[in-house]
């Protein structure tokens, strides 16, 4: 359930981005048609001025033109957003790749019904067919179809912005392939919708003929549950239905059918009609509360504060009862309200929510709002459009008459209960005025980076990582070479390195603030995970207390850490130690020595493997048995192969040698290709590497040596290509 909560949090937050253009939107739908139509031309005798023909008139027209464009296109900004949204990097890739899907989705779902569909039958369905980006006959999502479309190309994006192909094709990987696995997914999508939605659409139809049809139980349903889901995050999710789709109701305006609440407000807006209280029920509720009702709890709130704070809270409650008045934002108070007394929210302020919605409809009441309900829209969508439009005259006496019934129960119940709203504070307790983020901080609702209920098991590691390194703040840098994460600490004496360990390292070094933690071939992945999830998290890893990373639940005891599964060759058989007999080759012609003398603790340690070191008099290093490259690090300087019998070997060219960036090596071979025994892999320029200060000695280790029972290698000699060094049994 945590998990779902989550994920529709977050959906909600992509919704944010196309709804932030709705208020610039309607301002320039509701003032250009509401001034250029020819009631209010007629009523006020500005024909000359206004009438068709005139500048002003044509200047005015734009505006409704460029407002209409964006309620119109909704659905192709929301699968931008919600693409955008859920991409993990590469926003800019994910959102252009959204474009791409949605404009291949609806072509695809439009010819399929005009080659398979029977496209009369489905206008039957009320508000079903319609017109999309001049695509015409073709079935009417409204933003569901935004949201299906954006939520499938973040996944992909998610997916593939990093995959690898082989050189022949690498043009096409990594985030090129993004757009085109998106233009096919949109293919195969709009072919299903074709013939799925239309049911959908009958069930929206229904659900929307259903709830105006249940009349004041629907209504209250609206009111009570949307103001019910603000604490939780979740009431975008809950209203986008009602305000863009068929389940808002569907209405004919200027001959055209129009789906949802919100559209067809406008849309009457834009014609001059005058507005339809079932639709603008949705949105006139809401301007009792944010013109009065808040302020009213407000003006209670100060009433029944202590004397000795009044001054205190008098500021708080003013500001934020004009914040509510004039825009509509009431989180400063009505968050307070729920700090208080949950029953007060829930009880009382939600359920007038409810009644509201009841009473709006029942007085005929038209007004809409864009973003939220204060006297902005208050003026533009009611005011200004004429009282016979709207009867905006009637919701404001209501208003204050509700504004009066706010302030005697807010009164009362504080008194009562004692409640310890604003100025009512323990002397200890400052006073003040509570947010959103507190709520949901102090009940736990959507704290992803803060507990590890809902963490990825890499990011719970990365989280362990950041644990063990001292916390977000401790770090000042990291990368990674071929084997080990490499990292600089401010502050050596907060590195945890057993907690390090915990996180499935074979060993950990540390001299000063630089911090080396032993992964093997896998830490190039590693470094990636931690990288993404700082870039997630920055923000609460940063105000972290005391410089410790979010709380999360341990990744695995030393214990528990993952042993890898034995590995399986192409044929599908297990390869154990009772069947597998392995001779490794050398790679290189030069000194062969024994792997503790290597000049480097990891290596010698045996923490990265079993094996030998390498001190070689030659410039280049061959395939020691048949089998495939599996890892071919960035900067060239290592490769990891995998034999056919399953054995992993790591060579690794010189000692930090990373830290030279490709410079002087050159490889021969791609990530996946087959080898063969003696295949030249890389050469290298040795001189280059000791005239940097690096030493040219080269470990060769059985990375997977756990696997196996025996791995003996030869003794220190000299030794040239292609000579045994290793046997693994």
């Amino acid at each position: 359930m945590d998990k779902f909560f989550s994920l529709m949090q977050r959906l909600g937050r992509t919704f944010m981005l196309p709804i932030a253009l709705l208020p610039v939107a309607g301002l320039f739908l509701g003032i250009g048609a509401t001034i250029t139509g020819d009631a209010f031309v007629a009523q006020y005798g500005l024909e000359s001025i206004l009438g068709d023909g005139t500048f002003l008139n044509g200047v005015l027209s734009i505006l409704t033109d460029v407002g209409g464009i964006i309620f119109g296109n909704l659905s192709l900004l929301f699968a931008i957003s919600v693409a955008m949204g859920f991409a993990k990097e590469r926003k800019e890739v994910a959102g252009l790749s959204a474009v791409v899907g949605f404009l291949v989705m609806y072509r695809s779902l439009t010819s399929s019904i005009a080659h398979f569909g029977n496209i009369e039958e489905l206008r039957g369905i009320n508000g079903l067919v319609g017109s999309v980006l001049g695509m015409d006959d073709t079935l009417n999502m409204g933003v569901f179809g935004g949201i299906i479309i954006g939520l499938t190309v973040a996944y992909l994006h998610n997916k593939y912005y990093d995959v690898r192909f082989t050189d022949a094709l690498s043009f096409f990987a990594g985030t090129h392939f993004v757009p085109i696995i998106s233009s096919v997914a949109g293919l195969v999508l709009g072919f299903i919708l074709a013939f799925v939605w239309p049911y959908v659409g009958m069930g929206i139809a229904w659900l929307g003929e259903t709830i105006a049809g249940s009349g004041a139980i629907g209504s209250f349903f609206y009111g009570y549950v949307y103001r019910a889901l603000i604490p939780f995050g979740l009431h975008h999710v809950f209203y986008l239905p009602f305000w863009q789709t068929a389940m808002g109701g569907s209405m004919e305006v200027a001959g055209q059918v129009v789906n949802g609440a919100q559209n067809i407000v406008f849309a009457q807006l834009q014609a001059g009609d005058a507005i339809a209280p079932a639709a603008a029920k949705y949105f006139s509720f809401a301007f009792p509360m944010m013109l009065f009702g808040f302020p009213a709890a407000a003006l209670a709130m100060y009433h029944t504060a202590r004397e000795d704070r009044k001054d205190d809270v008098k500021g708080l409650l003013l500001s934020s009862s004009l914040t509510s008045f004039i825009t509509g934002i009431t989180e400063p108070i009505e968050f307070s309200i729920l700090f208080a007394s949950p029953f007060l929210y829930y009880g009382v302020n939600a359920v007038l929510a409810g009644l509201s919605v009841i009473i709006v409809q029942f007085l005929k009441i038209g007004v809409g709002f864009t973003f939220s309900a204060g006297f902005l829209d208050f003026f533009l969508y009611g005011m200004l459009p004429g009282n016979a439009r709207t009867n905006w005259i009637i919701l404001l006496v209501y208003s204050i008459i509700w504004g009066a019934l706010y302030y005697v129960i807010f009164r009362w119940a504080i008194v009562k209960w004692d409640l310890k709203t604003p100025g009512r504070e323990a002397d200890d307790e400052a006073t003040r005025l509570r947010t959103k983020d507190e709520y949901r901080e102090a009940h736990g609702i959507g704290e992803d980076a803060k507990t590890g209920a809902n963490l990825s098991p890499e990011e719970q590691r990365s989280a362990q990582i950041l644990e063990g390194l001292g916390g977000y703040n401790n770090l000042e840098e990291f990368s990674n070479c071929a084997t080990r994460l490499r990292v600089t600490v401010k502050e050596a004496d907060k590195v945890d390195q057993a907690v390090l360990r915990r996180t499935g390292a074979a060993g950990v070094t540390q001299s000063g603030k630089s911090v080396q933690v032993i992964y093997g071939t896998q830490v190039g992945g590693i470094a990636t995970d931690l990288e993404h999830y700082i870039k997630r998290h920055r923000d609460s890893l940063s105000q972290s207390v005391n410089s410790e990373p979010t709380s999360v639940a341990t990744v695995a005891t030393e214990a528990e850490v993952e042993t890898p599964a034995p590995t399986t060759t192409t044929e599908g058989t297990t390869q154990t130690s009772e069947h597998t007999t392995q001779d490794i080759f050398s790679p290189l012609t030069g000194q062969l020595m024994n792997l503790a003398d290597t000049p480097d603790p990891a290596f010698a340690s045996g923490a990265l493997g079993q094996g030998v070191a390498i001190e070689p008099t030659a410039e280049e290093v061959v395939a020691p048995f048949d089998g495939e490259v599996v890892m071919i690090f960035g900067t060239k300087h290592a490769i990891g192969l995998k034999s056919d019998a399953g054995v992993e070997v790591l060579i690794h060219i010189g000692l930090d040698t990373v830290n030279l960036a490709g410079e002087g090596f050159e490889t021969f071979v791609e990530q996946g290709a087959r080898v063969t025994k003696g295949q030249k892999l890389i050469s290298f320029d040795a001189q280059k590497i000791k005239d940097a200060g690096y030493s040219t000695v080269t470990p060769v280790v059985i990375t997977n040596a756990n696997e196996f029972s025996e791995v003996t290698p030869v003794p220190a000699q000299s030794i040239a290509t292609e000579d045994l060094i290793i046997t693994v049994k």
